[in-house]
């Protein structure tokens, strides 16, 4: 009883720290994200003769060009969307009108004019105006400000990385030090392979989305298409947020219950090869999150640091599934963490032998007595 209440005061101060650290501790999270990326390029590029410090340059001149590539690709679609915004609102008007006139048909309901619904969303309006664009700027500079630390911390996480291993070992008795090596090297392996997939897998769905929709007429194909595929690593969340809102653009735009129901069924499908298909061959079996675990971690890093926790979430669960399937002790974390396809041991041959299942329990749990 007393360990339990040390572990929940532990777990208290420890969410309570991370909190109230949140602008020292995002740009360094983001910072070895990308180092580990980053890592096997420069590598690459050292076997190849160019200097460290060079080297490091040159990934970084490749994240900032990739970064500027989404950026200016996003952009262009979002400024065309904006531009569109006017025309979509007229219509989603007339859409309103109709469907109240509908209801009021069908169920008797009191429609409300359209001047109320325009003097209502413009007192809103004026009302949060500033606090928006107060927040745009802020976050317009908080958003540099970052960037130029993340760059900082990135290019020191990749120059220092033999030192910062060796100072890792100091703690280590030699005799230790080859197992604990082969373990670092390892996680650093599964981590890499997965956030790298995880990257692949957004790109895969994102042409897939895109294809559809095109081929539906979707306007607007392209933005809906990457910002779905984004959304697509948050598990059923993601997938109803993405085809929510082209649902109901394309619904506005044509008028038709069934094109909108189309552009659902693409995402549907889509998330059907991506869950079913497309992540187990990139990513594997070896960082398999199940959803609940997925959905609690998105939960716990929006309540911690926002959208920042929420994107850095579910790398963040990965590495620490690794981390516990490194050791004994914790393993149980760990595989509480992953899906449950990943420990089932009734799939195993030996469990389809008469009493397989029995043999399996009492090895693992002991025989009953």
């Amino acid at each position: 009883m007393i360990q339990f209440a040390f572990f929940m005061l532990g777990a208290v101060l420890l969410i309570y720290t991370l909190n109230r650290l949140d602008d020292i501790l995002l740009p360094l999270l983001f910072s070895a994200l990308f180092t580990l990326l980053l890592l096997p390029i420069c590598r690459w590029l050292e076997l190849r003769g160019i200097p460290r410090i060079l080297s490091i340059i040159i990934c970084l001149l490749m994240l900032l060009l990739f970064l500027a590539g989404i950026i200016l690709g996003f952009g262009s679609q979002l400024t065309q969307f904006q531009s569109e915004i006017p025309k979509l609102q007229d219509k989603m008007m007339q859409f309103f009108t109709d469907a109240q006139a509908w209801a009021h048909n069908k169920f008797g309901y009191e429609p409300m004019s359209i001047e109320e619904v325009k003097e209502s969303t413009v007192k809103a309006l004026k009302k949060s105006g500033g606090t928006y664009l107060g927040t745009t700027l802020n976050t317009t500079t908080s958003v540099f400000s970052n960037l130029a630390q993340v760059l900082i911390y990135i290019f020191c996480l990749l120059l220092y990385r033999d030192h910062l291993r060796q100072f890792m070992f100091r703690f280590v008795s030699p005799d230790k030090r080859t197992f604990v090596l082969h373990t670092v090297d390892n996680i650093q392996t599964v981590v890499q392979a997965y956030i790298s997939g995880l990257f692949k897998v957004i790109i895969i769905v994102a042409v897939l989305n895109g294809i559809g929709l095109l081929a539906l007429g979707v306007k607007f194909a392209i933005f809906f298409a990457i910002f779905a595929s984004v959304l697509a690593v948050i598990p059923y969340i993601g997938i109803m947020i993405g085809a929510t809102i082209p649902a109901i653009i394309t619904l506005v735009e044509t008028g038709s219950v069934v094109q909108a129901g189309l552009v659902i069924g693409v995402f549907v499908f889509v998330q059907f090869l991506e869950g079913n298909f497309i992540t187990p061959m990139i990513t594997g079996s070896q960082v398999s999150i199940n959803p609940l675990a997925a959905i609690l971690a998105l939960i716990l890093g929006n309540a911690l640091w926002g959208t920042p926790g929420m994107i850095l979430s579910i790398p963040m669960i990965a590495v620490i599934k690794v981390v516990l399937d490194t050791n004994k002790v914790t393993e149980p974390w760990g595989f509480l963490l992953g899906d449950t396809a990943e420990g089932d041991d009734s799939t195993k041959p030996e469990a389809k032998q008469p009493g397989g299942i029995k043999k399996l329990w009492d090895r693992a749990f002991g025989k009953a007595a």
